[in-house]
């Protein structure tokens, strides 16, 4: 009898310790990505902004893993989607400058998901291009039903959200929501709730008065993005299936506040506030410091859903390796708490042709490790110069009060003009302010990082200021005047 009982909870163990997914695709989990838009990932109540009202997003956290270590590959919108959503870097995809498109081959997480018995869609936000190779259902309403007050997020979204996540209780379910919130102008939330003569300022940014009244906007719709997470967690937990969702947050990229944030390679830049919460799986208040990337979460989707991530197409062939894989690679280790390292290094690029209002080409690369950052600004003696940044009332703000102020307009200055090499210590210079790049004594370090992001970017063909030059013929709206020119498009 006793050998009996052992050999059962022998069994009944082995059974527990397979993956959810083993059974078929009834077992399959359901999977929710809910995506900010222009968000700070400091800004929230999780990470330790105390001014910040953000209880939904806050008790997902609670509920979930924090990922500590989780950075984009760019500091604007289109080409860090076109990363999360495909596994690839972005100038390997072809979508690295703003408003950009991968070439048509690619295939992303709504293939590999579609593969696997997926029911795939987005709703939101899309900002990606061109759709075959993003071949999901749009959840979103018809435009007449969208709530301009709420950046798109109307009842109506709702609705279609839950009749998408009901709709065939026998198929597993995959779905992006990409909140407009809280990208500018801010205009949205409850205002109300935010004394901006109240607020404590981050110490990178300049107290004035009109730098507190934005930053109290941008906290409301912070706030209003909140309160939509709150109402998807609502809607999962009401069709019955929060015990078999998958639900990760991310922050995107950081806010388009003056330095060092949006458009950036600074940690306030492209540092993302990741949160997954996985029943069963992932315990509840886990936190994990491994380095990850935007580009390693196609990889672990397509194994959390059976499939084979090495085994991937991308569409795509490596520069310098010539395989057709992806970019990342799985972290569910990480998520199963087994690891808590999963990459030596992360990088980034940033490209400024194509952004509006740019002057003139400015192309930026970094690499990092869990303690050292190295940025290269490939062409330092141009200009750095973004409307986002520089036509936006803050800086101005900043400007007119750093003429009575060195100090400040030091700051200022630095806004515009960078060194070509930039090396922080981020245990002792989490804000990175004092460079360290060309001392004697971080030489090695420097050395090593460089060497990093030289095989980085001959990996990917990035061949830098040549690369930049040709951003515009990355963006769908210049790619169709060629096409017209050359007759391969009807007028």
């Amino acid at each position: 009898m006793k050998r009996f009982r052992f050999l059962l909870l022998s069994l009944f163990a082995l059974v527990l310790s397979q993956p959810v997914w083993a059974d078929g695709d009834n077992s399959k989990p359901n999977m929710l990505i809910i995506l900010a838009d222009d968000l700070h990932w400091r800004d929230l109540g999780a990470t330790g902004n105390p001014d910040v009202y953000s209880p939904n997003i806050d008790q997902l956290a609670r509920e979930g893993m924090r990922l500590n270590g989780l950075f984009a590959s760019s500091a604007v919108c289109s080409p860090l989607r076109h990363a999360l959503y495909t596994g690839l870097y972005p100038v390997r995809s072809g979508a690295y400058p703003n408003h950009t498109m991968v070439t048509p081959k690619t295939r992303s997480v709504f293939h590999h998901l579609k593969d696997v018995g997926y029911r795939v869609g987005l709703v939101g936000k899309q900002h990606i291009s061109p759709l075959v190779a993003f071949p999901f259902e749009d959840v979103s309403p018809k435009a007449g039903a969208i709530d301009k007050a709420t950046a798109s997020q109307s009842a109506a979204t709702f609705d279609k959200v839950a009749a998408f996540i009901e709709r065939d209780e026998q198929q597993p379910w995959f779905m992006v929501f990409a909140s407009h919130h809280p990208h500018g102008p801010w205009r949205s939330g409850p205002r109300e709730r935010y004394d901006a003569n109240k607020l404590t300022l981050p110490s990178w940014m300049h107290d004035n008065q009109t730098t507190r009244n934005a930053l109290a906007d941008y906290y409301a719709e912070v706030s209003a993005l909140d309160e939509e997470v709150g109402k998807l967690l609502e809607l999962i937990k009401a069709a019955g299936q929060e015990s078999d969702t998958i639900v990760w947050f991310f922050s995107e990229q950081g806010s388009q506040f003056p330095y060092g944030g949006k458009w950036s390679l600074y940690d306030n830049g492209i540092r993302v506030a990741g949160f997954v919460r996985w029943p069963g799986r992932i315990s509840p208040g886990s936190e994990n410091d491994a380095l990850t990337q935007y580009v390693d979460l196609v990889p672990t989707l397509v194994e959390i859903a059976g499939g084979d991530p090495r085994a991937s197409d991308t569409g795509h062939t490596g520069a310098s390796d010539g395989k057709q894989g992806f970019d990342g690679r799985s972290f569910l280790p990480v998520l199963a708490g087994e690891a808590n390292e999963h990459r030596q290094y992360v990088y980034a690029q940033h490209t400024t042709v194509g952004v509006w209002g740019f002057r003139e080409p400015y192309p930026s690369r970094a690499v990092r490790d869990d303690r050292y950052k190295l940025i290269r600004n490939l062409a330092a003696d141009n200009e750095f110069w973004i409307n986002g940044i520089h036509n936006h009332e803050v800086y101005q703000s900043w400007q007119k009060d750093s003429e009575k102020d060195a100090r400040l307009a030091e700051r200022v200055a630095f806004l515009s003009r960078r060194p070509a090499a930039e090396l922080y210590d981020l245990h002792n210079d989490p804000f990175e302010q004092n460079n360290l790049a060309g001392l004697g004594d971080y030489q090695e370090i420097e050395s090593r990082l460089g060497k990093a992001l030289d095989g980085w970017m001959q990996q990917q063909g990035d061949q830098g200021l040549a690369t930049e030059l040709e951003s515009k013929s990355r963006q769908p709206r210049s790619l169709q005047n060629e096409m017209k020119q050359k007759g391969l498009l009807k007028k």
